[in-house]
């Protein structure tokens, strides 16, 4: 089987659906070799079966990133079937609108569980394999959302917010020991959860076209991949804008949306 691919062995963390799905598949055709962890057993099987045929391969491995232990184990498992991994990518994370009037821990809690904390579980699992070789090829999956405040999104745009951060801080740092760390931070993609949105979202991208972006990004090892550009930059023009002008405007805008 010839390889047509830097990233030979991947695991992939929230692959079964939307943009990671979208991304093993990119892989996969190039001959890659991903473990896919998500929670979806149905879902890694319907994978599964898509990429049969498909020069690379796919073993699922089921798993709630919440859990520390369990995606311990799973990173362990996914070197253990795939041997060294030259490419581990963070995208299990979920959106739960929530807006003032029922504003509440309990959902917010849920949010950073899965968001953040289930990618901090699945950098430890990574992070000091690749640091003791001196190699190694790590994205994190963020949001546009993470950059401003947004109406009902307290809970979401928190969480990305601080994955945004946390991958500023981590990427000075492992690029001392030769690990590279990329953030990608997606807009308005046709996934299962923008499906639930009942607002207008600009740009919209098909999945597909989301998963060949996110793909060449890594092959540039920018630090921030984004997509669609179009929105994407518009969003991060808005957050040069000052208190008095971002919050009336965006006030505004999204009241008519929703």
């Amino acid at each position: 089987m010839t390889v047509s691919t830097p990233f030979r062995t991947a695991w992939i963390t929230g692959g079964s659906t939307g943009i990671g799905r979208a991304l093993v598949l990119e892989l996969v055709r190039r001959g890659a070799r991903v473990a896919v962890s998500g929670r979806s057993v149905e879902s890694l099987q319907s994978l599964e079966a898509e990429a049969r045929g498909l020069p690379g391969a796919v073993m699922s491995l089921p798993l709630d990133v919440a859990d520390r232990a369990a995606t311990l184990q799973a990173g362990e498992e996914a070197m253990r079937l795939l041997g060294d991994l030259d490419l581990m990518v963070a995208c299990a994370g979920t959106h739960v609108p929530m807006k003032a009037n029922n504003f509440a821990s309990a959902p917010f809690r849920a949010l950073l569980d899965i968001n953040v904390m289930g990618t901090v579980h699945a950098l430890e699992a990574v992070i000091p394999r690749f640091v003791a070789r001196r190699r190694g090829h790590i994205a994190v999956v963020s949001s546009v959302a993470g950059y401003r405040g947004l109406p009902t999104a307290a809970a979401y745009g928190a969480s990305k917010a601080a994955l945004i951060n946390m991958s500023e801080a981590l990427h000075i740092e492992l690029a001392r020991h030769g690990v590279t760390l990329q953030l990608v931070d997606p807009g308005f993609v046709r996934t299962p959860l923008t499906d639930k949105n009942t607002f207008t979202m600009p740009f919209l991208m098909p999945v597909e076209k989301a998963g060949r972006q996110f793909y060449e990004g890594l092959l540039t090892k920018r630090f921030e991949i984004t997509f669609p550009k179009r929105f994407t930059w518009l969003v991060k023009l808005m957050r040069l804008l000052p208190y008095a002008l971002y919050l009336p405007i965006v006030g505004t805008i999204t009241r008519k949306q929703r």
